[in-house]
């Protein structure tokens, strides 16, 4: 996708699936595996004049995989954590990357469809796991039209509605959180929120209010 990006053939809206994923690069250079079965596509978000930070489409993405598994799952336990992850049943199904390719923002969307793979330190499951019977091209149908709806939303309504929306299905103000600084070190405190241009929020145990913007988190 980012190649047909580079050569302006890629208009908004077009959406690329592949059937297997083998050498796929998460957030942080992280290995992304996607086995037969599983959805691993991307799609082009134009950037136009007024639109909110590019970087809070993962908050768009965030919710359209939420409501597209609400229809397969709709009595699962479900949660967005931050930054971009989508839990069930206390584990990660999805995985959310982004990258700007000029005026465009190539969004690539990973979701566990018929196989969880095994992640070091991480709970996983998939759609087939949880009691979805689905296929990958049934849910990029479905995701496709959420997408477009939430990322509408955030063109006409802003950043501070798709927070408000993301807040209300994430994890709760004062749950416990722990993250790493730059040196590696733990840091946990209590969710205090997100800011307007959708940092983390998080209260040391001291009273002290600090802001994450980048890196992951652990919950609970």
């Amino acid at each position: 996708m980012k190649a047909l990006a580079l050569a302006g053939s890629a208009p908004e809206g077009f959406w690329l699936r592949a059937e297997t994923q083998t050498g796929g690069v998460g957030r942080r250079g992280r290995k992304w595996e996607s086995p037969q079965g599983n959805l691993f596509c991307s799609t082009i978000v134009d950037l136009r004049p007024g639109n909110p930070e590019p970087s809070s489409l993962s908050f768009v993405a965030g919710l359209a995989v939420h409501a597209t598994l609400r229809n397969f799952l709709p009595d699962a336990p479900m949660l967005l954590k931050w930054p971009n992850d989508v839990l069930v049943s206390d584990a990660k199904i999805c995985g959310v990357l982004l990258e700007r390719v000029k005026e465009q923002v190539v969004v690539g969307i990973g979701v566990n469809i018929a196989q969880a793979p095994q992640v070091e330190g991480r709970a996983v499951t998939s759609l087939k796991q949880e009691g979805a019977i689905t296929d990958a091209a049934a849910f990029l149908d479905r995701l496709s039209k959420e997408f477009e709806a939430w990322v509408t939303l955030w063109r006409e309504a802003g950043l501070a509605r798709i927070l408000k929306e993301w807040q209300m299905l994430a994890h709760p103000v004062g749950m416990t959180v722990t993250t790493s600084d730059i040196g590696g070190d733990k840091i946990s405190g209590k969710f205090a929120g997100l800011t307007a241009d959708g940092a983390l929020r998080l209260r040391k145990a001291d009273g002290t209010l600090i802001e994450i913007r980048a890196g992951d988190i652990s919950i609970g």
